[in-house]
């Protein structure tokens, strides 16, 4: 069948309406569901081919404009000729913005010339869209399916045969400069409507490179959008294809969804050849006139020393092929959703119809620390930020419900009191317009299979279920502590929280801290730090105590150590969910525990012995606050409801989001107290009258007798809440806040000599 008759030239680029449509982009993008990362080093420079997976139809429009906004260079992509079939809006558009029809007889010259004249090529080698993600067969050759014969096939060769025929032009560009051919060198010049000679050599000398690049969608839903019921209410009934397009694919555009784009290494075109092709392709350039030459050797050779050539050049594409290939599926981005599929069906193969919950999820916790040792695995950033994932083994993890709940609504697993089971439909073929509607399990397995050591992960995961021990994993959770201060100053390290960032003092370690003895008493003892500081407030306490025989596990309440910025964003519950954290850790180490806290501190380890947890031996909180010494603080709650409301109606962040905070101890402590900060203290305060009556340990209540921030009234209405029998109250002659931090009045040995009672 033969190609439409289109044009020998193509319309150049429109620069003016290429970036009128940048523009365009940006504003809708901001307007959508999907959050594009570009991860890339210096690939978008290097690089004049640029390939990418195929999964959605939208995203063939994005690589062009994120290319353009990191270079400033344009790019040219390949459609369908079907677009290109009337003359309309759609294919005049197309045509100015550098789209070419796939079946053009020139499509290589037209191309290579882009490349010469240093625009970017932008080709998904998959052709149509892989929706199974199924690209490697059990044996782990690489192959897609194909729509129009229903079979499998290996993917083309374009862009290898693009690059081969540019670095043979490039060639031919250096013998004529070599022999000094002027006129020639003029030609090409004139044919490639290039502004010099400089130019043309400069494009000859620049290596021609292949960027292969993966697209990884997370999470993928199925349930009904928007986009779905506008279409069905004005264009009646879709077909089965229609439908499961606009679920998946509106949902991934409509939704809060990552489009992580990842370019991997540099894949440079194949041109191995011995003396003798050596030697024929010296002779067969001498034959050649233009591009359009060049390529011919593919399709149409004009002697048997080109035909022999085209045979070899079509071997190396193959090659090509393969490396590209390889390098672009090994750069999907991992998410929670990967590691679990893949454990699924390699229980389906095992024959292990079901497995206990617990060690589903212990084993997801296991590889997900052993991934993040593996600098060779790309890792969606929920699998590298512990707010997303440390608490999948504890079975709160909001990614995890939302992945078995697809499964459970599809039929795939069943959950029940002993765990999940795994049902037949996982493992039954799928229509190619069904699979991402009815197993997202093998969609998601088969994006993770090229990337072959998750599987090894997985199993060896599994496996360490019934092993590791209860130091391990806590020796995991404490590294998800640190790693979550280190994640938190990324986030809030950002220009626009410089206006309070540049002002902060704080310089102290903030890093939670785990201290073993060397000689153990069997002891634990938890330090919890007050509002605004960070752990490093109670470090020297704890060095002391570890010298004494006791484990000190210092915990970091979120939001702390970073900037005030984080701190704003922080609740109560947040607070008391990092001490909980620490007393788990410490907990694997030590049967009995000693809860001290200072300031805010004093109140969440409260908080926690009220939770009547056996671990616990006894408390001591330190200058608790319940009363203030400046009244001013009465009026949080309303400066804080008038922050929202402004909030609320306008763009400005509050009336008054920040206080400026003179410190006793500047570099520890923030400078900038945020008013929500306060007012989640207050709900703290509120909440003591509920769990004080609840807390039946011993009890030390410390305070300073002229304490400048709180006052010690406060510890007498504490004690006054307590209802356990053993309490005690001991005033500390000092005007400072920091008792417990600076050891005044003998602090320390008060409550050493307190713990010890406990025993």
């Amino acid at each position: 069948m033969n190609n439409p008759a289109y044009p020998d030239d193509w319309s150049d680029i429109d620069k003016k309406l290429y970036n009128r449509s940048v523009k365009i982009f940006n504003t809708v993008s901001k307007m959508l569901g999907v959050k594009m990362k570009l991860h890339a080093d210096t690939q978008v420079q290097q690089g004049d081919i640029f390939l990418f997976n195929h999964f959605s139809r939208f995203e063939t429009f994005i690589p062009q404009f994120l290319i353009f906004e990191q270079t400033g260079d344009y790019s040219c992509a390949i459609a369908s000729g079907e677009f290109f079939k009337e003359d309309n809006v759609l294919s005049r558009y197309l045509k100015n913005v550098g789209v070419f029809p796939h079946d053009h007889d020139r499509l290589f010259p037209l191309l290579a010339a882009q490349i010469l004249r240093g625009r970017k090529v932008i080709i998904f080698p998959e052709g149509g869209m892989v929706k199974d993600r199924q690209v490697i067969d059990k044996h782990g050759r690489y192959s897609i399916y194909s729509r129009l014969t229903g079979l499998r096939r290996k993917q083309h060769t374009g862009a290898a045969v693009l690059a081969q025929g540019l670095d043979i032009f490039k060639a031919m560009i250096h013998s004529a400069y070599g022999d000094k051919d002027h006129d020639q060198l003029l030609r090409w010049k004139e044919q490639l409507q290039l502004d010099s000679l400089d130019q043309l050599l400069t494009s000859a000398l620049k290596p021609t490179l292949i960027i292969p690049a993966n697209i990884t969608f997370y999470p993928i839903r199925s349930s009904e959008n928007l986009l779905l019921n506008a279409v069905e209410l004005f264009a009646g009934n879709l077909s089965v294809r229609q439908t499961e397009e606009l679920l998946v694919e509106g949902n991934i555009l409509l939704k809060n969804t990552d489009m992580d784009i990842r370019m991997g290494k540099p894949v440079e075109p194949c041109m191995s050849s011995n003396r003798f092709t050596g030697y024929l392709l010296e002779t067969v350039k001498s034959e050649f006139e233009t591009l359009d030459d060049v390529f011919s050797l593919h399709e149409s050779p004009k002697n048997w020393r080109q035909k022999y050539l085209g045979v070899h050049f079509k071997n190396c594409a193959n090659i090509t092929r393969d490396r590209y290939m390889e390098e672009m599926y090994a750069n999907v981005t991992i998410n929670l959703s990967h590691l679990a599929s893949t454990l699924i069906m390699y229980c389906m193969e095992k024959g292990q119809l079901q497995i206990e919950r617990q060690r589903f999820l212990t084993a997801l916790y296991i590889a997900s620390k052993h991934l993040q040792q593996n600098t060779l695995i790309n890792l969606h950033r929920s699998l590298l930020n512990p707010i997303d994932y440390s608490d999948v083994i504890a079975g709160t993890n909001t990614r995890f419900e939302q992945f078995i709940c697809v499964a459970k609504e599809t039929g795939l697993i069943i959950e029940d009191e002993s765990g999940y089971r795994f049902l037949p439909k996982l493992l039954e073929e799928q229509d190619f317009d069904n699979i991402r509607l009815e197993n997202l399990v093998a969609v998601y397995n088969n994006e993770a299979k090229p990337v072959t050591a998750i599987r090894d992960i997985m199993i060896k995961a599994l496996d360490e279920c019934d092993e590791v021990s209860p130091e391990q994993l806590a020796a995991w959770h404490f590294e998800d502590e640190c790693r979550d201060l280190s994640w938190e100053r990324r986030a809030y390290s950002k220009p626009c929280f410089d206006d309070i960032n540049e002002h902060e003092t704080a310089s102290a370690d903030a890093m939670p801290y785990f201290l073993e003895p060397e000689h153990e008493n069997g002891i634990g003892v938890l330090l919890i730090h007050g509002l605004l500081a960070s752990p490093a407030e109670l470090r020297d306490y704890g060095e002391s105590l570890m010298k004494q025989g006791y484990t000190v596990m210092g915990v970091r309440l979120k939001g702390h150590g970073s900037s005030p910025c984080a701190l704003r964003n922080q609740t109560c519950e947040d607070w008391y969910a990092s001490v909980l954290r620490g007393f788990n850790i410490l907990k694997a180490h030590c049967k009995r525990i000693f809860v001290t806290g200072f300031s805010t501190g004093g109140a969440l380890a409260l908080q926690l012995a009220s939770q009547q947890y056996p671990e616990i031996i006894g408390v001591c909180a330190v200058a608790v606050p319940v009363k203030f010494i400046n009244p001013a603080f009465m009026l949080v709650s309303v400066l804080y409801g008038i922050n929202e409301m402004v909030d609320w109606i306008s763009s400005y962040e509050g009336v008054k989001p920040f206080i400026v905070n003179m410190s006793e101890h500047p570099l520890i402590n923030y400078r900038h107290v945020p008013v929500k900060s306060l007012y989640e203290l207050r709900r703290l305060i509120h909440s003591m009258d509920d769990f004080l009556p609840h807390c039946q340990v011993p009890v030390l209540i410390l305070h300073g007798d002229h304490d400048p921030v709180v006052s010690v009234k406060s510890a007498h209405e504490v004690m006054k809440k307590l209802t356990t029998a053993n309490k005690q109250l001991k005033l500390i002659e000092s005007s400072r806040h920091g008792i417990l931090m600076e050891n005044i009045g003998g602090t320390w040995s008060i409550v050493n000599d307190f713990m010890k009672g406990c025993l």
